[in-house]
C-alpha cells in the first residue's frame, strides 16, 4: 500500500473525489498543501482576492452544477474570513467541502500565531467538522467530508489541518465507502405516507405544490412537473425554488411569500391543501404564523426530518428523497387512473378563483418618464436571454426585482443567498459558476451597496478570463433597509444613503474589464446589448429610480394577505 503525507493525500482525495477546480488562498500554515497541488499539477486553483470570495465561488460553483464544491484557506484570519461563506452554504444546504490550514498540533492551545479555533467557530453553521489530530484517520475522513457533504440534506463540512499532519507520512488507504453508524439519512420515503398523501390529494377542492430548493438539490424538477401536471395543480416557489418548476408555465403562480406575487399568497392563505416539497415553511413564507393556510392539511415531503413539524403541523409528513417521493406519489396517481381532464374540471372552480387573484394584482410597477425603472432592466435582461443565462443575484431590491421578474424555466439557473440573506455572495457565486460552464452567460444581478462588498474578485475574474457580466441597480442607497425606513420609521433613512460611491464604469476600465451605464430609460436595451455581446468582464450601471420600492410586501409580523401593493 502506499504512504504518502498527509498534504498529498489531500490531493489524491481531491482527484479521487472529481474535484477539478478548487478555489482558495494561501498562508503559511495551508502552504504544504498548495505545495503538493503544484507538484501534482492536474487540480485547477483559482486564486481569489478574499477567503470569503473562496467560499461564495465554491458555493456557486456547487449550486451551478450539483457537484461538492472546494475551497481553501490558511489558518487565522484565513480561516475566520470563511465564516460568512460556510454559513451562507449551511442555511441554503449547498455541498461544500472547506479546508484551513492550522497551527502545528504543538502549540494548538496555546496563542500561537494565526491560531484560531476554527472548529469551534463553524460548528454551529457546518454540517460537520474535523480537527485533525493523526494522520493515519486523514483518508477517511476525507472521505468522509464528501460523503457527509454530498448526502441527505447537503452543507458544509471542514477539514481543519495542522501544519504537522500536512507533512507527516502514512498509509494512504482510501475506502470506497464509507458507512457512519450515527449518520444514516432516509432517502426511501414510506411507501404508506405515499398512500395518504394520494388519499388527501383526492379529497382536496382547492390543493396547491409549494417547492422549495430541496426539489433542485434532489434533481426533482421533472418529478415535480410531471405531479403538477397530472393533477393539475397551482405551482408557487420559494426563492430557493425558483426554476424548480418553469417560470412559464401556465400552473406556475410565481414565487411566495413577503415579497411574493398577490396571487400565489391568496392561493395559499385559501388552499386546502399543501403539498410540500423541499420546502421548510420559513419566516418570509408563512408571515404570522397563526395566520398562515388556516384551513390548509398539509402534506411535507423533505429529507430533513428536523425540518418537518418545525414550523406548522403537518398531516403526512413524509421523510426522504424528493425525487423518489414525488415518483413514488406520481405512481400511485398513474395507477388510479384518472386522467388530467377529470383532475382538471375537479379543480376548474379553484382555478377560476387563482385567475381573478391574478387578473386583480398582477405583478406591476409605475412608469416614469425619464426614469429608469430597475423592473424594466430585468424584463428587458430576461427577454434578450430569453431566460437561457445563469443569473446570480446579491441580496436586497436587486435579488427580489429578479425574483419577480425573470422567468426562471431551469434548475440551477438562480443562484442565490436565501437563508442567510448575505451581501456579496452574487459576484463570486458567478465566478464559480463561470469556472463551471465557461461557455454559458452568467449574469451578476447587483445593487451599489453589495457589489462592493466583494469587488476586490474583479482581478479574479480578470486573470481567470472569465466573461461574467455584473448589472448593478444603483440608487445610491442600501435600497431594502431604505424601503423599511420609508414605510415604518418616517423617512429616517439611518446610515442607508451613500453619498460617495465608485464610478463603477472608471472602476472596470481600471481593472481591465469594460464598463457601460444608462441613465435613460431609452438607454436601457443598448446599454445591455454591448455589455452582453462583450467577451469578457463587464459592468452594466443603471441610474435608478433612487426611491423604488419592492412590491407586494408583506410587512413583518402580518399575514401574507395583509400585502402593500404598488
Amino acid at each position: 500500500m502506499t504512504k504518502l503525507p498527509g498534504k498529498q493525500m489531500v490531493v489524491e482525495a481531491l482527484k479521487r473525489e472529481g474535484v477539478d477546480v478548487v478555489f482558495g488562498f494561501p498562508g503559511g500554515a495551508i502552504i504544504d498543501v498548495y505545495d503538493a497541488m503544484e507538484k501534482d499539477g492536474s487540480i485547477k486553483h483559482v486564486l481569489v482576492r478574499h477567503e470569503q470570495g473562496a467560499t461564495h465561488a465554491a458555493d456557486g460553483y456547487a449550486r451551478a452544477t450539483g457537484k461538492v464544491g472546494v475551497c481553501i484557506a490558511t489558518s487565522g484570519p484565513g480561516a475566520t474570513n470563511t465564516v460568512t461563506g460556510i454559513a451562507t452554504a449551511y442555511m441554503d444546504s449547498i455541498p461544500m467541502v472547506v479546508f484551513t490550514g492550522q497551527v502545528p498540533t504543538s502549540l494548538i492551545g496555546n496563542d500561537a500565531f494565526q491560531e484560531v479555533d476554527i472548529v469551534g467557530i463553524t460548528r454551529p453553521c457546518t454540517k460537520h467538522n474535523y480537527l485533525v489530530k493523526d494522520v493515519h484517520k486523514l483518508p477517511t475522513i476525507l472521505k468522509e467530508a464528501f460523503y457527509i457533504a454530498s448526502s441527505g440534506r447537503p452543507g458544509p463540512v471542514l477539514i481543519d489541518l495542522p501544519k504537522d499532519i500536512q507533512n507527516q507520512v502514512a498509509e494512504f488507504d482510501y475506502p470506497d465507502k464509507i458507512k457512519l453508524r450515527s449518520y444514516n439519512p432516509v432517502v426511501e420515503p414510506h411507501t404508506r405516507q405515499i398512500e395518504r398523501a394520494f388519499r388527501l390529494i383526492e379529497k382536496s377542492k382547492q390543493p396547491i405544490i409549494y417547492a422549495g430548493g430541496g426539489v433542485i438539490i434532489a434533481n426533482a424538477h421533472k418529478e415535480l412537473r410531471k405531479l403538477a401536471e397530472s393533477i393539475y395543480a397551482p405551482v408557487t416557489m420559494t426563492l430557493m425554488g425558483l426554476g424548480g418548476f418553469p417560470g412559464t408555465h401556465e400552473q406556475s403562480l410565481g414565487m411566495l411569500g413577503m415579497h411574493g406575487t398577490y396571487c400565489a399568497n391568496m392561493a395559499m392563505a385559501n388552499t386546502d391543501l399543501i403539498i410540500a416539497v423541499g420546502a421548510r415553511f420559513d419566516d418570509r413564507v408563512t408571515g404570522k404564523i397563526e395566520a398562515f393556510a388556516p384551513n390548509a392539511s398539509i402534506i411535507h415531503i423533505d429529507i430533513d426530518p428536523t425540518s418537518i413539524q418545525k414550523n406548522v403541523k403537518v398531516d403526512v409528513p413524509i421523510v426522504g428523497d424528493c425525487r423518489r417521493a414525488l415518483k413514488k406519489l406520481v405512481r400511485v396517481i398513474e395507477e388510479d387512473g384518472r386522467p388530467q381532464e377529470v383532475w382538471k374540471e375537479k379543480f376548474q372552480p379553484w382555478w377560476d378563483q387563482i385567475r381573478a387573484w391574478e387578473a386583480r394584482h398582477p405583478l406591476t410597477y409605475k412608469k416614469e418618464p425619464g426614469v429608469i425603472k430597475p423592473q424594466y432592466v430585468i424584463e428587458k435582461l430576461y427577454e434578450l436571454t430569453k431566460g437561457k443565462a445563469i443569473i446570480t443575484t446579491e441580496v436586497g431590491q436587486n435579488q427580489m426585482w429578479t425574483a419577480q421578474f425573470y422567468k426562471f424555466d431551469e434548475p440551477r439557473t438562480l443562484l442565490t443567498s436565501g437563508g442567510l440573506g448575505t451581501m456579496g455572495y452574487g459576484f463570486p457565486a458567478a465566478i464559480g459558476a463561470q469556472m463551471a460552464f465557461p461557455n454559458k452567460l452568467v449574469v451578476d444581478v447587483a445593487g451599489d451597496g453589495s457589489i462592493q462588498m466583494c469587488i476586490q474578485e474583479m482581478a479574479t475574474a480578470m486573470e481567470q478570463k472569465l466573461p461574467v457580466k455584473i448589472i448593478i441597480l444603483n440608487n445610491q442607497f442600501l435600497g431594502m433597509v431604505r424601503q423599511w425606513q420609508e414605510l415604518f420609521y418616517d423617512r429616517r433613512y439611518a446610515a442607508t444613503e451613500f453619498s460617495v460611491t465608485p464610478d463603477f464604469v472608471k472602476l472596470a476600465e481600471a481593472y481591465g474589464a469594460k464598463g457601460f451605464r444608462a441613465t435613460k430609460p431609452e438607454e436601457v436595451e443598448d446599454t445591455l446589448k454591448k455589455g452582453l455581446e462583450t467577451d469578457c468582464l463587464t459592468i452594466m450601471e443603471f441610474a435608478i429610480a433612487r426611491e423604488e420600492g419592492v412590491f407586494p410586501m408583506v410587512p413583518a409580523g402580518k399575514a401574507t394577505t395583509e400585502m402593500l401593493l404598488v
